[in-house]
Parts: C-alpha cells; structure tokens; sequence
C-alpha cells in the first residue's frame, strides 16, 4: 500500500482555512481518496485538552511553545503518522509552519529554538503540500470581528501583519511545498485554486 500525502492549511486567523477545508476534504474524497481532517492544535483528546490551555491560558512564551510540539507529538505519533501508514490522506489545519510564524515571527522566539524542537518532534515528517491562505490582514480581522475571539486572535494588528510577513516569507522560501493562495477573493474563486493546486498531487 503506498504512503497517503500529507496536506497542511495555514494563514492568519480569519484567511479562510477553516472555511475550505470540508470542501477540499470533499473534493479529494471524489477523487478517490480516504481523507482524515484534522487541526492543530488537538487532534487528539490529549491535544484537544492542551489545545483549551493554549487558547485561553496566558503563559511564557516557551511553554506556549513547548505545548505546542507536545500536542503536535501526540497529533503525528496518534493520528498523522498511522493514517499516512495506511495510506489515507491527511489534511490538517495548522502545523508547524504555524509555530514559526505565530511563536516565531509573532512573539519573537528564535527561529533555532523552533527547529531544534521541530527536528526533534517531527522524526523527519513534512507536509507533502501547504496552502497559504493570505489575505490583508484588515479583511482578515473584519472576518472575526464578530467572534469572540481565543488570546489568539484578540492580538494587536502588528502581532498579525508579522505573522502574516512570516508566512509568505516561507511560502517564497519553499515555492514548491508552499502554495499561497489570494483568499480576499470571492469563495468561488478560492475553492477553484485550492481544487486546482491539490489537484497536482492527486
């Protein structure tokens, strides 16, 4: 049985990852695949509960992170590493592209510092394909502007124009595992990128 892929979506809160990703499950599911979505932080029980902490507890900015890859080595030892195993695909919100953008470029931790833990908590695992969904960070805080909001997302624009600067930043830096996707566009427009860019892995 051969290796299932491994597809990541990132992007600001409120770029539209979590608006499409049904809709790529779905359209994998019709090419014939078998399809675990997923999210990170969670992705297990475990996950789930240091997901709630993570979201809603202020801490140090190494232990936010150090949870982070503990969630994340629960998420690819439970559920990313046994279902590629098995062949299926495994699309999750978020990975550690996330890390380096949010701990990394948002609250200023070493970019060294994240990849000692991620060379450590990845056992060599990538993501075969990332979307990058970017949007101004402006339209993208008008999108949750009606949420409540997690300490995530109640962050200064700053925090999120850094954020936003660190994903391209790794988007032009691995064009060919990266792919950003214009999502200030109509939802029509976007589900067709997304199906035409997946579509390259099929």
């Amino acid at each position: 049985m051969s290796r299932g892929k491994f597809i990541t979506l990132e992007g600001i809160d409120g770029a539209g990852k979590s608006t499409h990703v049904g809709g790529m499950a779905d359209f994998l599911r019709g090419r014939g695949k078998d399809i675990v979505v997923t999210r990170e932080p969670g992705g297990t029980p475990l996950g789930e509960k240091l997901r709630a902490l993570l979201l809603s507890q202020a801490m140090d900015l190494d232990t936010e992170a150090l949870l982070m890859f503990a969630a994340r080595r629960e998420h690819i030892a439970q559920v990313i590493a046994p279902a590629l195993a098995a062949g299926s695909w495994v699309v999750s919100e978020r990975f550690t592209d996330a890390t380096y953008a949010y701990q990394g470029a948002g609250r200023g931790m070493a970019r060294d510092r994240i990849a000692a833990l991620e060379r450590w908590v990845h056992g060599g695992l990538q993501p075969d394909l990332t979307l990058v969904f970017d949007a101004p960070v402006e339209v993208a805080l008008a999108r949750r502007a009606k949420d409540r909001g997690d300490r995530f997302e109640l962050e200064s624009k700053a925090f999120f124009e850094r954020v936003r600067a660190a994903y391209l930043e790794r988007a032009a830096a691995e064009p060919r595992r990266m792919r950003v996707i214009q999502s200030g566009r109509s939802l029509t427009e976007v589900k067709k990128a997304v199906e035409d860019i997946v579509s390259t892995i099929c």
